[in-house]
């Protein structure tokens, strides 16, 4: 007698949706999310508010896209907001209390991101460290200190116009702050798109081994991705420093959970090898909206926090059951 084997097939229709809402489904839920603080506020669908949105969605926007290239490969960097204030510490001490040109401490900015990020890479790769979260964590305490030490925990204030300028102006309506975080995420779209090391970050997230085997370096490749979510991060101090004048050692604290979630929220996974620089950029989206609404609702702050801890916990449920989807 021939055995008759039974398999379970996925229809046409549940797959199609299924793609549809895993690639759409958080900008239908920022849509959704709009049109619902439309109709509670008539302040809401305004072009000033749009444009505080974008404005104040700006420096958690860059944080994330530096943050996602980590959790594409399966790990995390928890030091972006340390990072961040060490920047811009070094930025004022060169640009102010030195009275240094500008360009120089911008210069400065971004080289001390991009060196710590650098340094996460080494830690991770060179020392062998068992999982991202230990270097990083270090790297957090370790930065965090280093700026409340170099300033004596006192802020600096009054930077140069040119310093001022991304974070504080316009063109015409626009923030001169959002139309960088446009910049960045064609660039950073492109680079994990259309080159090789972008599709490779893609496969040390799926396979970290079989990435190896496959003659992929990892461990160059792992630095590139720490490295270059350090530079973002400096990026995203510079822009701060332009909004409010001033650099403060603790700047950036917490940062990092808003930017970790913005990626999940946007799609990424916690497991690697999933998620889009467009994902991400909605979920920091999804995030601001989420605020400013709640703002414009005078909810209390205390009750703010809370709602947006639930959505992060849902965004994170929603990959768990997403992962255990692809397993079957």
């Amino acid at each position: 007698m021939s055995e008759v084997v039974i398999k379970e097939q996925t229809s046409p229709k549940k797959s199609f949706a299924k793609n549809f809402a895993g690639k759409f489904g958080p900008f239908i839920g920022l849509i959704l999310l709009c049109v619902i603080l439309t109709i509670l506020s008539s302040q809401f669908l305004t072009l000033n508010n749009i444009m505080n949105i974008a404005r104040q969605s700006s420096i958690n926007a860059l944080l994330a896209l530096g943050l996602l290239l980590p959790i594409l490969t399966a790990g995390i960097d928890l030091s972006v907001g340390s990072i961040l204030a060490l920047s811009i510490m070094t930025m004022g001490i060169v640009s102010v209390n030195w009275g240094l040109p500008p360009l120089l401490g911008i210069l400065v900015c971004l080289v001390v991101g991009t060196f710590l990020g650098w340094t996460n890479g080494i830690l991770l790769t060179k020392l062998r460290l068992p999982h991202p979260f230990i270097s990083t964590l270090g790297m957090m305490n370790v930065a965090r200190g280093i700026a409340l030490i170099v300033t004596a925990a006192a802020p600096i204030a009054g930077f140069p116009v040119m310093i001022q300028f991304i974070g504080n102006e316009f063109a015409g309506p626009i923030p001169i702050s959002f139309v960088l975080v446009i910049v960045m995420y064609i660039i950073f779209h492109y680079f994990l798109t259309r080159t090789a090391t972008g599709r490779y970050i893609y496969a040390i997230g799926g396979n970290k081994e079989a990435a190896r085997l496959s003659g992929i370096n990892v461990d160059r490749v792992l630095i590139i991705v720490y490295t270059l979510s350090g530079l973002m991060a400096s990026l995203a101090g510079l822009v701060l420093v332009g909004r409010v004048n001033s650099a403060f050692p603790l700047a950036g604290m917490g940062y990092e959970l808003d930017a970790i979630a913005a990626c999940i929220i946007g799609g990424a996974s916690f497991f690697g090898g999933v998620g889009t620089v467009w994902g991400t950029l909605i979920g920091a989206f999804i995030i601001a909206v989420l605020r400013n609404g709640l703002n414009l609702l005078n909810v209390s702050a205390d009750l703010q926090m809370a709602l947006i801890g639930v959505v992060i916990i849902a965004a994170v449920y929603v990959d768990v059951l997403r992962q255990r989807s692809a397993k079957k």
